[in-house]
């Protein structure tokens, strides 16, 4: 985290996000392969090349053409583990120790819950036996208008994952916030982008 390539504003999320703990909860381990689903801007990617190390290798995930498609390639350039790949489908079966979906995975379902289990399939399909899928989410509450919210009840989470063929392994309250009561969005500004967030642990048998 302290390393001095990392920009300034990805330093800022530090407090918030804890990557080492959260990682450390998940499993994350030096020299494994690893697969940051939606990508972006690579927060998660970068904090990822850093701990999986020379021996590891990260996979930079993003639809071609997002409008975050410049600053993702600058961020990868600069890491010599990092591959960008445009769809998941793209990377080996069965190739795959890790895999982590960071605050990304509430688009996916509450805009189409099928396109939402197509994409869990093709992580499914490249993780390794035993691989293990993380997840962060911003969390919301369960008949609230979470489309809206950018937010995915722990519940309808939990769910999606299972009915994906995921093995949940733990929750983790890391990430909790008591004083986000899930009415407000993400972004904000009386939250300061510290929402209460769901943080799983599951696997691939």
């Amino acid at each position: 985290m302290a390393n001095p390539d990392r920009p300034a504003a990805d330093k800022e999320r530090d407090a918030s996000r804890q990557a080492p703990a959260v990682l450390d909860f998940m499993g994350l381990e030096a020299g494994m392969t690893v697969l940051d689903v939606n990508a972006s801007t690579g927060w998660y990617t970068e904090v990822l090349s850093y701990a999986v190390g020379s021996e590891g290798k990260v996979y930079m995930q993003n639809r071609p053409g997002g409008n975050n498609a410049d600053a993702a390639a600058a961020k990868a350039a600069r890491l010599s583990n990092v591959e960008q790949v445009g769809a998941i489908s793209d990377i080996g079966a069965n190739s795959v120790d890790f895999a982590i979906s960071g605050l990304n995975l509430h688009d996916f379902h509450n805009n189409n819950p099928q396109v939402a289990q197509g994409l869990l399939g093709q992580v499914m399909t490249v993780l390794k036996s035993g691989g293990i899928l993380g997840i962060i989410d911003h969390e919301g509450s369960p008949g609230a208008d979470n489309a809206a919210l950018h937010r995915i009840a722990f519940d309808e989470a939990v769910k999606a994952l299972l009915q994906a063929g995921f093995v949940l392994v733990g929750a983790s309250d890391i990430l909790d916030n008591a004083a986000d009561d899930h009415t407000l969005g993400p972004f904000n500004p009386g939250l300061g982008r510290n929402t209460d967030r769901i943080v799983l642990k599951l696997l691939k048998l």
